[in-house]
């Protein structure tokens, strides 16, 4: 599938390996916490959208805005003190332009150009299922190297990173856990529940944490992507299925899709961040951008809002301790470019086309400071086709497949990933939604070997082992005579691996 909106949705129509366990029996997820609904005067006056109000994070001015929200026809979602964002609902269809003029309010804005609660389905596509012969076939490969997953001979990516032989020395530590904000992930996979820390789990949508038993589970089994993610950084070693990066560490799953239309607004990760952070969560895997901007542009009032709060978020949670780790897009864009053409924003409505500076807008949480931006490579070790990429803004690269120009040598010839799906299932996707993972898992091994490290010592120590092998000399991946896209810097640091792609076995050693 081409590129959509986000990073889960390239090549979402795959095959799927068959479980090798019998079905669990997928569990839904549990009621999640609904944001306060509006008042039945806000409803009949015109539909109402959610909002960010970000203000200093001291009680006395909160307390004043607060006032003015209530005054402006608003009503108040959650309050995070600690970063002075609040998360907000109203009809109000001039609330906005109110609200920003209120006395302690740094910044406000919609997050989102569609009315809550939208009608609609969760668009994230549907897997085709192959045979059992097949998935034996991959078995049988693996059976013949010995303390191998049943499925690893089809995970080309461990091997090109080392991870394999990392696993052997070091696994990684139980006391460290990477939280995937995504879809929700499915805890009762045979190869996730060994690792699965449910105390540090949650989910996030409507900005509000929901904790409750299950509430982390993807809505549905078609909402596999936080649970493929799950598995590439920590699917346990146990003679089941596939192995993770990281396959010793805790993996937590904090859920921050709509499930009207699988969307991840502002106010889902600035819940999700703030969670993480509370909970002790060293790591955390983004491999999405948040909606419904693709790239949110500082002269826009409401965009440069979103970019606000889920930046506080995300520096309350490097203060705390946690290292972020997000996907640098499937676009094929430079996001070191002058310009950059989007014609996919606003996805909840309808997109215009528009002209950005990379310099001004921003993708999120990308692009935020101190967030290690990951891009996607093949079998070959070359920049995956779709990979979005940029010097100086890609810090590091790690496998996220490529099935039209690199592929493996392994039973399937898949240039995918292979991980884990609901209802202990497996497939192969690609994306740097799937190479994000990779390198979050390399930061957990690392973490584990460092304990003492800071989100800042733990992101140069995961630069320092990584392995650059320089721009190629021609990036005509087609064959057609045009470079498909221009990879600028040194053997040392450059746009399409940034300092180089993970090495798992030297991050051990």
């Amino acid at each position: 599938m081409a590129h959509l909106r986000s990073r889960r949705r390239l090549a979402l129509a795959v095959p799927v390996v068959l479980s090798l366990t019998a079905s669990l029996g997928f569990l839904p997820a549990a009621a999640s916490a609904a944001p306060q609904a509006v008042s039945a005067e806000q409803a009949t006056d015109a539909p109402a959208l959610a909002y960010v109000v970000n203000t200093k994070a001291d009680r006395h001015t909160i307390a004043s805005v607060k006032r003015a929200i209530a005054a402006a026809d608003g009503t108040v979602v959650v309050t995070y003190e600690k970063i002075g964002v609040i998360v907000v609902h109203s009809a109000n269809p001039d609330f906005g332009k109110e609200i920003r003029k209120a006395r302690g309010v740094q910044s406000a804005g919609a997050t989102r150009t569609a009315p809550l609660a939208p009608a609609g389905t969760t668009d994230v596509g549907a897997a085709d299922y192959v045979s059992a012969a097949e998935a034996a076939r991959t078995t049988a490969a693996s059976a013949e190297v010995p303390g191998s997953e049943p499925l690893e001979a089809d995970q080309w990516d461990l091997r090109a990173i080392g991870a394999d032989k990392a696993a052997k020395i070091n696994p990684g530590s139980g006391k460290v856990t990477v939280a995937v904000i995504d879809t929700g992930v499915d805890d009762t996979h045979p190869d996730l529940a060994p690792n699965f820390s449910a105390a540090q789990s949650a989910n996030c949508v409507g900005g509000k944490a929901d904790t409750s038993e299950g509430a982390w589970r993807p809505y549905t089994a078609d909402d596999y992507h936080g649970t493929h993610v799950a598995g590439e950084i920590a699917a346990a070693r146990n003679g089941i299925g596939v192995a993770g990066v990281a396959p010793g560490v805790k993996v937590a799953g904090i859920k921050v899709s709509d499930p009207d239309n699988g969307l991840f607004y502002p106010e889902n990760v600035v819940c999700a961040f703030v969670f993480a952070a509370d909970h002790g969560v060293e790591i955390t895997n983004n491999s999405y951008y948040v909606d419904p901007w693709l790239y949110n542009c500082m002269d826009d009032p409401d965009q440069r809002a979103i970019v606000d709060a889920v930046n506080r978020a995300q520096l309350y949670a490097q203060k705390k301790g946690t290292l972020h780790l997000a996907s640098a897009g499937n676009s094929n864009h430079d996001l070191a470019a002058d310009a950059i053409d989007d014609a996919s924003s606003p996805n909840d409505t309808t997109p215009v086309e528009r002209t950005i500076d990379p310099s001004e807008c921003y993708d999120l949480p990308t692009q935020l400071p101190g967030v290690v931006t990951v891009s996607a490579t093949g079998v070959q070790n070359l920049k995956s086709y779709y990979s979005t990429y940029g010097h100086r803004v890609v810090d590091v690269a790690a496998p996220g497949g490529d099935r039209r120009y690199q592929l493996p040598d392994t039973p399937s010839k898949d240039g995918r990933i292979l991980s884990t799906m609901p209802n202990g299932q497996y497939a192969f996707l690609q994306g740097t939604s799937m190479a994000s993972p990779h390198a979050a898992g390399v930061a957990a091994l690392l973490k584990s070997k460092h304990p003492w490290a800071s989100p800042a010592a733990l992101q140069a120590l995961l630069k320092a082992q990584a392995n650059n092998p320089g721009c190629p000399e021609s990036y005509d991946q087609d064959g057609d005579g045009t470079q498909d896209a221009t990879c600028e810097g040194g053997n040392r640091v450059n746009g399409f691996y940034g300092f180089g792609i993970v090495d798992a076995l030297r991050a051990v050693k």
